[in-house]
């Protein structure tokens, strides 16, 4: 789960996003462009993610750091996100937390990873007094074990001291992060985007007893948004990894790239009207206002 390194550049970069009113008011993919963004911007040192966050009109920047497990958070006058920071592959306390798979007792229900927690555990502390006493709509939203420890944080909004609720949680690549019991505790509403191959995704194992939460929004091979099940997932792996064969690469590390997350989804949004991509918005948004939580 590490930090995909082309995204060290400058900080000069162009970003799509612009916060011009409460980020309600945006669409779904609009939204999530905007966190993919900001989990792609988290890898940043602090100076470069303040200069960047302003640009998008989010003027109030924080930096938490301990140990190793860092996140922001960026808040306007409209809106407050968190977003925690994925693995960094000189960090070995990052290095730590992704293999330590053992489960411990979660704090709100069921069994989570051991080393995410212990991420969160470090940072919480921080983040948790933050957020305490806002009026504001709270996003969470991060790539990787930063999605991990997103997920987590956002569960912990129900038991804290910060009497606040998330409004919503957008991932990028994330790994599972605890047993049924856990995934189906908290009624979060949780977008959890998935590049095709992405390897990250798929650890840990199911047989260990982890299972995703959420409403999994798909990309294919062709970095289409896609609603897929069974073989025809199988097909679009196997076209997926032939196609990155071809190019000299392999697409189970290369799907994970937060940089290859934000290229489609911000092909996808400018085409937001076509009725394919509406109809499967519609389905995924209305069934987390029935449903907020659904483990695969």
């Amino acid at each position: 789960m590490s930090v995909d390194k082309s995204s060290r550049v400058a900080p000069s970069e162009v970003w799509r996003s612009r916060l011009r009113g409460p980020i309600s008011r945006l669409t779904f993919l609009q939204k999530s462009l905007l966190f993919a963004e900001l989990s792609y911007l988290s890898y940043r040192h602090e100076p470069d993610a303040l200069a960047a966050a302003a640009l998008i009109e989010l003027q109030k920047v924080a930096y938490f750091d301990r140990d190793g497990a860092q996140a922001y958070r960026f808040e306007n006058e409209h809106d407050c996100i968190v977003v925690c920071r994925g693995t960094e592959p000189n960090q070995w306390n990052d290095l730590q937390a992704d293999a330590n798979a053992i489960m411990a007792v979660a704090e709100t229900a069921g069994r989570v990873h051991f080393g995410f927690k212990s991420e969160v555990d470090a940072l919480w502390p921080m983040i948790e007094p933050s957020i305490r006493g806002h009026d504001k709509p709270l996003w969470f939203t991060g790539h990787s074990l930063g999605g991990a420890m997103a997920t987590i944080c956002a569960g912990r909004c129900m038991l804290s001291k910060a009497h606040t609720n998330p409004t919503a949680l957008y991932t990028f690549g994330s790994p599972r992060v605890g047993n049924r019991r856990y995934v189906n505790f908290a009624p979060i509403t949780h977008y959890r985007w998935v590049n095709n191959n992405d390897i990250v995704c798929r650890v840990p194992p199911p047989w260990m007893g982890y299972r995703h939460a959420g409403t999994e929004c798909y990309l294919d091979a062709h970095g289409t948004l896609r609603e897929l099940r069974g073989w025809r997932r199988f097909v679009d792996r196997v076209r997926g990894l032939g196609m990155s064969l071809l190019q000299g690469r392999l697409d189970y590390l290369s799907d994970h790239s937060m940089r290859r997350y934000i290229e489609a989804i911000e092909r996808i949004a400018a085409k937001e009207n076509d009725p394919q991509i509406q109809r499967l918005v519609k389905k995924w948004t209305q069934a987390e206002e029935i449903s907020p939580s659904a483990a695969h």
